[in-house]
Parts: structure tokens; sequence; C-alpha cells
């Protein structure tokens, strides 16, 4: 049976709590995502996006048998607007209009394995221009200052959108360094099993040759005496 559970996410309150001293300039919102996936079963989540804004997702299989996954996005009225099929990684963009997005996680062609899945989202214009007009009142008429507000304004959305593009290479960066490191660690194991089989198997044969061999020197001749 399918596990199919409707996870909303709440970018909104991770923004206001990490971004908070900028939040009258920033437009873009982002929030990441580890889980993991049972053997058998998929998981959607569910994100409300606005008209004319954009949704960029990327995803990676950190761990499991296969480093692989099934993935869709689909839009409010249930068209499918991107998919993957056994793959271990992806990027997907899409532009939106009001509704709830589905994005699915798919490992039912998997009957033994669980995948740890990262994921993250990066909205782009989000967010509502009334706050930059609040501002501008307070500045109006104010011919004495040498920057304009909207200078100011353009100087923190570059500062802050270099800022959200660090932070977003570096998570994934640790992403693919969980997978690496994973998959090493896999490796480590299976060369550990696999040397103590050839240890025991050249153990057994040199036993069975040293027996063959003392077996065709021995004189199975009767003695008389």
């Amino acid at each position: 049976m399918l596990l199919e559970s409707r996870v909303f996410l709440l970018l909104s309150v991770v923004f206001l709590t990490k971004h908070s001293l900028v939040a009258g300039f920033s437009q873009s919102l982002d929030s990441d995502f580890t889980f993991t996936l049972p053997a058998g079963q998929k998981e959607c989540f569910y994100q409300t996006m606005k008209n004319d804004a954009s949704l960029e997702i990327e995803y990676q299989v950190l761990d499991g048998a296969g480093l692989d996954v099934d993935f869709y996005l689909s839009s409010p009225d249930g068209q499918i607007l991107a998919s993957d099929f056994r793959k271990s990684d992806g990027v997907h963009t899409v532009e939106t209009h009001d509704g709830d997005y589905m994005i699915c996680f798919d490992n039912t062609f998997s009957t033994v394995s669980e995948k740890i899945i990262f994921f993250e989202l990066i909205l782009d214009n989000m967010g509502d221009t009334d706050n930059a007009e609040e501002w501008k009142e307070y500045v109006h008429g104010t011919d004495m200052l040498d920057m304009k507000l909207e200078d100011i304004m353009a100087t923190i959305n570059s500062v802050k959108a270099r800022l959200g593009k660090s932070l977003q290479i570096q998570t994934v960066l640790r992403a693919f360094e969980a997978r690496d490191r994973n998959l090493q660690e896999s490796n480590y194991e299976r060369v550990n099993v696999w040397s103590c089989t050839n240890l025991v198997i050249v153990l057994v044969v040199s036993g069975i040759q040293v027996y063959v061999l003392r077996s065709l020197f021995e004189d199975k001749r009767a003695t008389r005496t």
C-alpha cells in the first residue's frame, strides 16, 4: 500500500526567522529537507505558489541501494510538469500560478532498500512589494541623501542574493558529501566482506591441498610381522 502524506512546507516561517533583517527587500524564499523513503512506498509534499512566481527544486538520493528514485512534479490541476525515473539527482524549474504544487518521490520499484533523500526548494517572486512602498514614504522629499532608496534596495537585494546563493551551494555540497560518504562506507563494508570470504576460501583450499598431498604419500599396504 502506497504511503502518500500531504505535507505543506511553511517556507514563509523559515524565511521570517532566517531573513528578518531584510524582510522588506527580499522576494526569494528557500528551504531544504531530508527524509527517509521506505521501500515500496511513495512520499508527496505540497507547496502553495502564487501567480507569476518561480519554483525550483533540486533533489539528491544520499543513501540506499542503487542511489535512485522516481520523481515527478505536478501542477494544481494534476498536469505532470517534470518527471525522472530511477535517477540519483535532478534539478527542475517551473513558472507557477495560484495553487498547490505536488512534489512526489516514488520508491515502489524497490522491495528491500529504503532511500535517504535530500531536496531543496527555491521560490522566486513570492514576496509583496507593499513594504518597499512604505519605505519610500519615509524618505520622500529627502533630497539631501546621496543615495536613493532604490540604490539601497538594489544593494541589499544583491548582497542577499549572493549570500543566498552561497548558502544554497554549501547545502548542495553537504548533500553531495553525505552521499559520497555513504557510498564509500558501503564499498568499505563490501570490500571487508569479500576479503574475509576470500581468506576463508584460501584457508579451506590450503587445508584440502595438504590433506590430498599427505594421502598421496601414505603407504596403505599392510605391514607383516
